[in-house]
Order: C-alpha cells, then sequence, then structure tokens
C-alpha cells in the first residue's frame, strides 16, 4: 500500500516506516525543512520525503492531493508532557489546529485514505487507583496542556468520522521507549546520562526527575506493528488503547538500567526536571485492541532497555 506519515523524522516515524518498508509498502512521509533526519538516515534512499508542516493547511492539501495514500498516519506533534508547561501555547496550536489541518487536507484530497490518528494515555490524566486498568471508557481528566491537546486531537479525530465520514480510527498509545527514544524522556535521559558517566568519564551522578509515578511501558517496536493493526483491521470511528496491561514505575525502570551498568552511580533529583502537577500511574486496559487484532506485546522490558541503553553507548 501507499502510506503517507506526518512525523515520519520522529521516534515512532521512524520505526514505523522501517516496519512498513520490511512489509514491502511504498512509504512517504511529510518534514520541515529544518527537521532532523537522523532518525531515518540508515532508510532516507528507500522513502519518498515530502516537504510540508502540519501547521501549514495548503501544503498538506498539495500533498495529499499529489500522493493520493491509501492509509495515513497522523503521528506529527508537540509530545514532551514538561516541554508542554513551558510552551502551552505551542503545544496546543501543534496539535491542535495541525491535527485540524490533516484532517480538513484529507476531507477535500483523498476522503476514502484511512486515517490513523495518534492520541496519548495522557488524556486519562488523574486516574484514581479503582478505575485502573483504565479503559477507553475511563472518563478524560488530563493534568498538562499536552494531555489537553490530545484531549482535542482526538475528538477532531471522531468528529471527522461522523460528520464526513472520513475513515479514522484514533489510538490512545500508552508510555513506549525503545532505541531513538529522545534524550528528554525519562527513561531515554537515564540511559544517555548512564553511558555518558560509563563513555566519558564524566562525575558518576545521574540526574532525575519524579521517580514516583507508575507507567505502562511498551517497546517502541510493538508499537508499530500494532500501528498497522489498527489501519488495517480496527473499526472507524473507535478508539483503542494501546499498551501492555502492565504498571511499572519510573524509579524501577531506572534501577534496571542502573543495573545494566558496572559504574556506582549516585542518584539526584533535579527540581527543573518536575512537573508542575503530574500522573501518579497510567495503567491500560487494551482487551478492546486484543480482541479486534490478536495483537500482544512481545519485546521483554528487559530487551527494550538493553537496547536504548546500547543505542546511547554508540552515540556518545
Amino acid at each position: 500500500m501507499k502510506v503517507l506519515i506526518t512525523g515520519i523524522t520522529g521516534f515512532v516515524g521512524s520505526h514505523l516506516s522501517e516496519y512498513l518498508l520490511e512489509e514491502g509498502h511504498e512509504v512517504h512521509g511529510v518534514y520541515r525543512w529544518r527537521s532532523k533526519l537522523e532518525n531515518i538516515s540508515h532508510i532516507q534512499d528507500r522513502i519518498n520525503l515530502v516537504p510540508g508542516d502540519i501547521r501549514d493547511g495548503y501544503s498538506l492539501q498539495t500533498v495529499l492531493r499529489n500522493l493520493q495514500p491509501d492509509i495515513l498516519f497522523h503521528l506529527a506533534a508537540q509530545s514532551f508532557v514538561l516541554e508542554s508547561w513551558n510552551s502551552p501555547l505551542e503545544t496546543l496550536s501543534t496539535n491542535i489546529l495541525g491535527t485540524t489541518n490533516v484532517l480538513e487536507a484529507a476531507r477535500w484530497m483523498c476522503p476514502k485514505c484511512r486515517i490513523v490518528v495518534a492520541g496519548s494515555s495522557e488524556e486519562y490524566g488523574l486516574v484514581p487507583p479503582n478505575e485502573t486498568p483504565i479503559k477507553e471508557s475511563n472518563p478524560l481528566r488530563p493534568m498538562s496542556p499536552y494531555g489537553v491537546s490530545k484531549v482535542a486531537t482526538d475528538n477532531l479525530g471522531i468528529l471527522y468520522n461522523m460528520s464526513y465520514g472520513l475513515n479514522v480510527v484514533v489510538t490512545r498509545c500508552f508510555n513506549h521507549t525503545g532505541p531513538r527514544r529522545g534524550e528528554v524522556f525519562a527513561t531515554s535521559s537515564f540511559a544517555k546520562q548512564i553511558a555518558e558517566i560509563e563513555r566519558s568519564g564524566k562525575k558518576p551522578v545521574i540526574h532525575v526527575g519524579n521517580l514516583e509515578a507508575f507507567r505502562d511501558w511498551t517497546d517502541v517496536r510493538d508499537i508499530t506493528k500494532a500501528y498497522w493493526l489498527a489501519a488495517t483491521k480496527c473499526i472507524q470511528g473507535e478508539v483503542y488503547n494501546i499498551c501492555s496491561g502492565k504498571a511499572i514505575g519510573v524509579g524501577d525502570m531506572l534501577g534496571i538500567l542502573l543495573s545494566m551498568s558496572e559504574e556506582k552511580i549516585k542518584v539526584v533529583h533535579d527540581p527543573a526536571r518536575m512537573r508542575p502537577s503530574d500522573v501518579p500511574i497510567l495503567l491500560g486496559n487494551y482487551d478492546k485492541f486484543r480482541d479486534i487484532t490478536g495483537w500482544r506485546p512481545e519485546i521483554p522490558l528487559q530487551k527494550t532497555l538493553r537496547d536504548l541503553l546500547n543505542y546511547w553507548r554508540a552515540r556518545v
């Protein structure tokens, strides 16, 4: 199939591109002129990059009119929760107006295209323990500007399905990590700091934010398979959780990474890495998605974190 990805140069976009190429599909990606291409440098000669910006509706209309993709994965977003507190207007503008531009372009230029809109578990926000594992029907109580923007993204996808008949599926992925994860995200920040201590003789101190939160972690390479199944098997107009169904503390993730190093490293809390408010636990239920696709996460957490740490060891 002919597949178009917004956010192709990002963490998930690059892994999804690899998976689609392995399956024999034709991969196209929207990129901004200032986008860093390092995540896709190893496959750049096998994909077609087209200039565009989700904040520029005209550029998206041009891309979709020319390409006429069978499937569109809308992954582009400002996705760092802490940054959404520092730049709330930028986050809301990019994620909400950007999604509107994508859906409007699809509505006019390729109305039969299958569209996967990437929501987030951050939409659920403040969830009491008695409401876990979280189902798709759970109330949405976002606890960050990013979470608010993703609620809007989610609702826009459903709105365009109901109002214009666009073939939209919405996914709510819980935390995912693995090689090429941006260094601003917790597990990748831990891994990079450990690698720097090992390789460059830095002072054996690692700086961290909130280690008390519990999250539902999945390997990004399992997530990419899930996205493809969402595009090809799920029911349009529906929302699906994608997760592991297990919650692990951020501090425990750090402990696993530290156990993979021979260095004796001190952990220091950094107030600058703390959010104004944080979600205590995000534990998902993916029964709805599993029942329709047969998907289950397959890659063990130890492998995910070891691959992430080795990625940073190679880079530093």
